[in-house]
């Protein structure tokens, strides 16, 4: 197993590969982790200098159900798997996961008749615990909601989830189960070949007996190098507002809007952190790199807030970010076996990636099956277990044996998230350490806090120059 940034890639057998997974998002990670079960050389590549650059690093955090997906499709039969498979999992891995549930919160005459609707294609979605609330209970169950709102669906099971700990979970289980990880490794052209496939990259060239496109937003321009056109990817921009961890007191469910005829809307939900998430928009972009906020999109996301939950617009706004999602023009995943070329394609999984993510690597093993692989039997994986980000669990700040026995961990370094020097000097010494100053913010919250590491960050420079293996 091995991690690599920077070099030239191995020559000779050792860059040849059974399977190659491109794209190292919480698909990519969850695909090269079921492949590592299995008596197989991979190779997880990535274009950025860290896994979950994409996408993945920037939603609004939910593990769906699938409740409201669009019953018989593929996407709505993974997010059901999947929304099972990670609840088992995360507690398993360490990854911080909050069962909320959630209220789709009807504000007139025309979304509270849409509930039964609602609830009806729940049902045939596998979700048969969801029910319709009345103005009363519902004010009881969030005392902060604005005035006006008269019924709801109440929706058990939905969760919120550390999306960052998710995909490093799944990307360092496959390394230390013998994936090899390959950053900073953009694939340019593929020359396909009997019986390895040629992947250029700048660092030099990898061979591939089975191909899986697990691109995301690009997975349109990788399908195309191999002279592919089924579907083309826009670039779907959703900003958000996040609230500081003074406003987690004003909600206690997943706050989702009735989906109308504009769309879905925008919603409030705690997170794993601690803070408070308005968002996100829809706008449907042509630049794959737009993930800038607009004044106008902020706006409109306050205007839309103020009706839901007005005392959240009195609390201070730490963050605001933007996240683009892989929109294809069908209310489905693009998922597809190419067997002449001994090719999977994983694409169009828009927002549903994280929920699905178990799940889909399961049936795009089965897809590369279709395709003449022979995976051979399954063996156990590397266990793993992330340190904790989340506000609601035990912190080693907290635990007085642990900095009895280090004191390293009652070093605060990020006061604002109570990061401490341990947790830090332990993100550079594990399997896939950060390479830079926003890794290390994933990995430990360091500079996610209300002062956006102001305080911290000279310091936070300092350890990562005593450290780390990259650039800030």
């Amino acid at each position: 197993m091995s991690v690599t940034r920077t070099g030239p890639l191995p020559a000779g057998p050792a860059a040849e590969y059974d399977v190659v997974v491109v794209g190292a998002g919480v698909v990519g990670c969850a695909v090269a982790r079921a492949l590592a079960r299995h008596p197989l050389r991979v190779a997880l590549v990535e274009a950025a200098n860290d896994v979950g650059e994409g996408t993945s690093k920037a939603n609004t955090a939910l593990l769906h159900t699938g409740f409201d997906a669009a019953p018989g499709t593929l996407e709505a039969r993974l997010v059901r798997e999947g929304h099972r498979m990670l609840t088992a999992y995360a507690p398993e891995a360490g990854i911080p996961l909050e069962p909320l549930g959630a209220l789709l919160v009807a504000w007139d005459d025309d979304q509270r008749a849409a509930l039964p609707g609602l609830a009806d294609k729940a049902a045939r979605n596998g979700h048969h615990r969801t029910r319709i609330i009345g103005a009363e209970e519902l004010r009881r169950r969030e005392p902060h909601l604005g005035p006006g709102a008269l019924a709801a669906l109440d929706v058990p099971g939905e969760s919120v989830i550390c999306p960052w700990t998710t995909t490093l979970a799944y990307a360092t289980q496959a390394v230390r189960s013998g994936v090899d990880l390959h950053l900073n490794c953009r694939v340019d052209g593929v020359v396909p070949g009997e019986p390895w496939h040629r992947l250029v990259t700048p660092r030099g060239v990898l061979g591939a007996r089975y191909l899986v496109n697990a691109c995301g937003l690009h997975a349109d321009a990788f399908d195309a190098l191999l002279g592919r056109h089924d579907f083309t990817v826009t670039p779907r921009r959703g900003q958000l507002l996040v609230f500081d961890s003074l406003a987690r007191d004003l909600v206690r469910h997943v706050l989702l809007p009735v989906p109308g005829r504009l769309g879905k809307g925008v919603l409030i939900t705690p997170t794993v952190f601690g803070n408070v998430v308005l968002g996100p928009t829809a706008e449907d972009l042509s630049d794959k790199a737009a993930t800038g906020t607009t004044a106008e999109g902020l706006a409109g996301l306050r205007a839309q807030g103020a009706r839901i939950l007005p005392a959240l617009l009195e609390e201070e706004v730490t963050a605001v970010y933007a996240g683009l999602r892989a929109a294809t023009g069908q209310e489905d995943y693009r998922c597809a076996a190419h067997p002449r070329q001994r090719y999977v394609t994983a694409g169009g999984i828009r927002s549903t990636g994280l929920s699905s993510s178990l799940a889909l690597a399961e049936h795009v093993l089965g897809l590369l099956a279709d395709c003449g692989l022979d995976p051979g039997p399954e063996r156990a994986l590397a266990p793993v277990r992330m340190p904790n980000l989340g506000a609601a669990f035990p912190r080693p700040y907290r635990d007085a044996g642990l900095v009895a026995r280090d004191p390293e961990y009652g070093t605060i370094v990020c006061h604002c998230e109570r990061v401490t020097r341990g947790e830090i000097r332990d993100a550079f010494a594990s399997a896939i350490p950060p390479a830079g100053l926003d890794g290390l913010r994933r990995r430990t919250r360091a500079r996610a806090g209300r002062c956006q590491g102001d305080r911290c960050g000279a310091e936070l420079r300092v350890l990562l120059a005593r450290y780390g293996r990259g650039a800030p």
